[in-house]
């Protein structure tokens, strides 16, 4: 297994995500837009609560997701692959300001993911808009 270590920066820190490294395994919502790291927000509709147990229950439902934390406008959730078991970290942050949800997909080891974590997200993303 490749599970590698859990980082201790998976936690929001001043209301915000942690940033991606340089690594090409890593979208963010709050990366630069003109970078390849770069993904959209989620949007949510008016009731941010209701929307983010939605998002639970998608990512409940997501084959290869495992472990889900939640705080009060926080999710992380651990990502193991089917072949290898390398493990990514997927994160939401709803940001009453912005009124968005902020997503932030990262591969714990190695250097390329090959697009994994922007699939996800997409796909991710994808099942969220039908729920809603």
């Amino acid at each position: 297994m490749f599970s590698g270590k859990r980082p201790q920066h998976i936690i929001v820190s001043d209301y915000y995500l942690a940033p991606c490294t340089n690594n090409p395994n890593c979208v963010s919502s709050l990366a630069h837009k003109n970078s390849r790291q770069f993904t959209q927000a989620f949007v949510f509709s008016n009731d941010p609560e209701q929307d983010l147990e939605t998002l639970k229950s998608v990512l409940t439902s997501t084959a290869g997701i495992g472990k889900i934390t939640q705080q009060k406008n926080y999710i992380h959730a651990e990502c193991r692959s089917r072949l290898f078991g390398f493990v990514d970290d997927l994160e939401f942050y709803w940001d009453a300001n912005d009124k968005l949800c902020h997503v932030r997909s990262a591969a714990r080891l190695g250097f390329f993911d090959f697009g994994v974590n922007r699939r996800r997200v997409e796909k991710i993303r994808a099942e969220f808009i039908r729920r809603m």
